[in-house]
């Protein structure tokens, strides 16, 4: 009897093991349903656009569903809320009809101006299927004289959202993701502890869990584990208490795609890092379309009269690019192989020539000269002394001016900063630069006091230079990033 009995139990428990594993392998009753070529786009505040640095959902996404071709956009940015989404190129902030009333302090017109496309039109434009909003954080600075407003907004974002077909045919599939806990950092960083932010944002989750039950759209409490997470690992998961690290969104990853799609087998699990790599070189470029540098030249007050015809051309090549790397995505999530990027992009759009308006005549020789070089051709305010350090010919460095103060004898500060060449994804020939601090500041005394310095710089083309005149009204100035060789003085 004892034996037969042990023999039931041994049967029952297998049963549960087998049923548990079949569990695992489906989709869960409540889970987003992936159509094949779905377009998912991510929409938010700041834990969603940090997203876009550390790729690991993306990267999920792809190990799980590799034969879907999934086509993924995250257009969130720090600060927005469902109904507020301000951008420097739209003339109004406004998500969706009538979100204005949800805001006062933001609702004061901020005289943005320009032609950049609405939430909505992004969303039809990316034939968008399913749409996971990350709100919730900078909503919950309100605390609770603002959570009845926030569920209002949230409501009406979400029936609006119901309301559209951005893939031309049905409605989106939504879900609604909380915000992470705040984490207690106090140990090694002079940070809040995190109690009072971590009861306004666990009222704000439960609210959002509330409206999301009431419109029946699925919902995310990624407050709850993210507490966990921090209770029960040694290393910081967060760099500042809130915003999460590398390790904090591999643990997010996990938790989304569980939750928003259900558990499911890691299909391709052995082309992790190949299909990483794709992710994060298509993030970047996808950056310089959706966030392109300077877009208020691209779509804003600055776009006339050279924005027509400069970016236009680029834009469509730097798309084009973006879905040679969607598509690089694919082949390495569904047979492990590389993509040779230069030569696929031999096949976009090539660029019109553009004419300078530069006159050598008037303007100066457009050749760079080095430090040696650059001395007996420039000329300098009187008791001027300035330490210089010629870089080396052909380095990727230069030493530039980068930034400018005001001292208490009435001064210039200048400080000299090594820089790097970074080149746009759709114009090799173009640059930024990125500076470095750590370097002496030199002090320029102004020969009168209506003495003034004028900059011949460029956004783009360091030697092709355009005027920056500096005001002395200020306390503190930054000034535009100029070789030394093209400072002159204005009497």
């Amino acid at each position: 009897m004892s034996f037969h009995l042990k023999s039931f139990f041994s049967i029952v428990i297998l049963m549960f093991m087998v049923f548990g594993a079949f569990r695992f392998q489906t989709p869960d009753a409540d889970a987003i349903e992936i159509p094949q070529g779905a377009h998912i786009s991510l929409i938010g505040g700041n834990l969603g656009s940090r997203m876009m640095n550390y790729g690991h959902f993306e990267t999920e996404m792809h190990v799980r569903y590799p034969e879907k071709s999934l086509l993924i956009r995250n257009m969130c940015d720090g600060g927005d809320t469902p109904g507020f989404r301000p951008h420097a190129s739209r003339f109004l902030p406004w998500a969706f009809p009538g979100a204005e009333k949800f805001q006062t302090e933001y609702a004061t017109n901020s005289n943005s101006e320009g032609h950049f496309d609405s939430p909505d039109q992004w969303l039809t434009k990316l034939n968008t299927d399913i749409i996971i909003a990350f709100f919730g954080y900078s909503e919950s600075f309100q605390g609770k004289a603002g959570l009845e407003n926030y569920k209002a907004e949230l409501d009406a974002f979400i029936k609006h959202t119901l309301s559209q077909k951005y893939n031309g045919s049905s409605a989106p599939q939504l879900a609604l993701v909380s915000p992470t806990a705040f984490e207690d950092l106090t140990s090694i960083y002079d940070l809040p502890n995190g109690e009072k932010e971590n009861d306004n944002l666990w009222l704000y989750t439960k609210a959002m869990k509330e409206v999301a039950q009431q419109n029946k759209v699925q919902f995310v409490d990624a407050f709850t584990p993210s507490k966990q997470w921090y209770a029960s690992t040694a290393e910081p998961l967060t760099i500042d208490g809130a915003q999460l690290n590398d390790a904090g969104y591999k643990k997010l990853a996990t938790l989304l795609t569980n939750e928003i799609f259900g558990n499911a087998a890691a299909k391709a699990e052995a082309n992790r890092s190949l299909i990483h790599a794709a992710v994060m070189e298509k993030n970047w470029m996808w950056h310089n379309d959706y966030k392109i540098p300077n877009g208020v030249h691209v779509y804003g007050r600055r776009y006339e009269p050279f924005g027509p015809e400069n970016y236009p051309a680029e834009i469509e090549k730097i798309r084009q690019m973006i879905i040679i790397r969607d598509k690089a995505i694919w082949l390495a999530a569904q047979k492990g192989e590389k993509t040779d990027l230069a030569a696929a992009d031999k096949n976009t759009r090539s660029l019109p020539e553009i004419t300078t308006n530069f006159n050598p005549e008037k303007n100066g020789s457009l050749s760079y000269l080095y430090g040696k070089d650059a001395w007996p051709n420039s000329k300098y305010l009187q008791a001027t002394k300035l330490n210089f350090l010629p870089p080396k010919p052909n380095s990727p460095t230069l030493l530039i001016l980068c930034k400018c103060h005001l001292t208490t004898k009435a001064g210039f500060g200048w400080r000299l900063c090594p820089v790097i060449r970074i080149t746009s994804p759709a114009m090799p020939s173009r640059m930024t630069s990125y500076s470095s601090s750590k370097t002496p500041t030199t002090t320029v005394k102004p020969t009168n006091k209506r003495s003034l310095w004028m900059v011949c710089t460029s956004p783009w083309v360091l030697n092709l230079p355009r005027k920056v005149f500096m005001s002395r009204k200020a306390p503190t100035l930054n000034c535009s990033r100029i070789p030394m060789a093209m400072i002159r003085r204005i009497k």
